[in-house]
């Protein structure tokens, strides 16, 4: 409908995947930009004049809701350590919202404050957690689920020693993945192992041998999928970075207990974030790829699906932006076309569930050329 035009959204966090959501919104939609770094605003300024840019302190949530009155929807896409305060904020402002900021926290325990509000939250939504979720829940509709397996990771096309990596998003939410313990199901049973436990080499066809380890990605379908007995996630690296993090930890260069050093309390994983911050910092026009596997079985038959996205040089956007931010416009035009119209706090498995959903941000990922292909065997 041409109503859609006036539609207010609001976008907490101009970083990476926040602008690209931004950007993406803004063919449809009146799209507002917060975020406390005037140098992110800019650079989403320069890309798209018809977004409003809004300098604003979002960790006073106490503002929010002045400052989100006039939102018909809110994104946020704030990090992690930020991530749960911010999602509870704008539902206590009572608005729909969908969140891609990846907190530790349990967000299910926001499902009462949403329902009280009369709020639709949709949470982890990018690409695992995220779409692992969605595609997850969309199959446990249709069949008897015996295992599922998830492997993910979004890796530089230039490899540069010694660590091979670059991220779009703070090293902090990085190294945090390589330090929580991992869980995941096996017979029924939940286990937990030291992250970066269990690695394998493995050979994918486009970017050739790959190591996977075990890391904390299942997160709430530990849970919601808690009938399914054997679940696990793990993240993709070029070889040798794991040893590489291994030695670090060992060292004690990951360590959050703060040491004194000459007069100065200093956290040891502060420290080296700081330090690894420009060295994993993703260039702007820097090529990277987004790949992903997942493997369900069950009834006597395996459903793969096959993620493998790129930076994209014409629009200057990274995969990983393209590929976590996408999931989270798409589920967000789902829930203003009222494909979902439930009341609470939902991970993507409760949404996926529902066919029209999953369809809806399927094609909708497919009309930006984000493919994830399907096999049966």
């Amino acid at each position: 409908s041409s109503n859609y035009h006036f539609m207010q959204i609001a976008i907490l966090g101009a970083g990476m995947v926040g602008r690209a959501m931004a950007i993406d919104l803004s063919k449809k939609y009146q799209v507002s930009s917060f975020d406390l770094s005037k140098e992110s605003l800019q650079i989403l300024s320069n890309k798209n004049k018809s977004i409003t840019t809004v300098q604003a302190d979002l960790s006073d949530y106490a503002s929010y809701p002045a400052l989100l009155a006039k939102f018909d929807y809110v994104i946020t896409a704030v990090p992690g350590f930020m991530g749960y305060k911010t999602l509870e904020a704008v539902i206590n402002a009572k608005k729909n919202v969908v969140d891609i900021s990846f907190f530790p926290e349990d967000a299910l325990k926001l499902t009462e404050l949403a329902k009280k509000n009369n709020v639709t939250a949709i949470v982890d939504c990018g690409v695992a957690p995220g779409m692992s979720n969605l595609i997850l829940g969309y199959h446990n509709e249709k069949m008897k689920i015996d295992s599922f397996e998830c492997m993910v990771g979004g890796l530089p096309k230039k490899r540069t020693q010694p660590f091979e990596y670059k991220a779009p998003f703070s090293p902090i939410d990085v190294l945090e993945e390589y330090t929580r313990p991992a869980r995941y199901v096996e017979n029924s049973c939940i286990v937990t192992k030291p992250a970066l436990s269990d690695a394998e080499f493995i050979d994918f066809n486009k970017v050739g041998t790959l190591e996977s380890f075990n890391t904390d990605g299942l997160r709430s379908i530990l849970f919601t999928m808690g009938h399914i007995p054997n679940m696990k996630e793990k993240t993709l690296r070029y070889p040798g970075h794991i040893d590489l993090m291994k030695s670090l930890i060992k060292a004690g260069f990951l360590n959050t207990e703060a040491i004194q050093y000459k007069g100065q309390s200093i956290s040891p994983l502060g420290f080296t974030s700081a330090l690894l911050f420009d060295q994993w910092k993703l260039g702007a026009t820097e090529a990277e790829f987004t790949l992903m596997t997942i493997e369900i079985k069950g009834e006597g038959k395996t459903i793969h699906y096959e993620l493998y996205d790129e930076y994209d040089a014409v629009t200057e956007t990274s995969s990983m932006s393209r590929t976590t931010g996408y999931t989270c416009t798409a589920a967000l035009n789902m829930l203003m076309e009222n494909l979902f119209t439930e009341k609470g706090v939902f991970p993507p498995e409760l949404v996926g569930k529902y066919a029209p959903c999953f369809e809806y941000i399927i094609k909708y990922l497919q009309e930006r050329n984000i493919h994830y292909v399907k096999t049966e065997s």
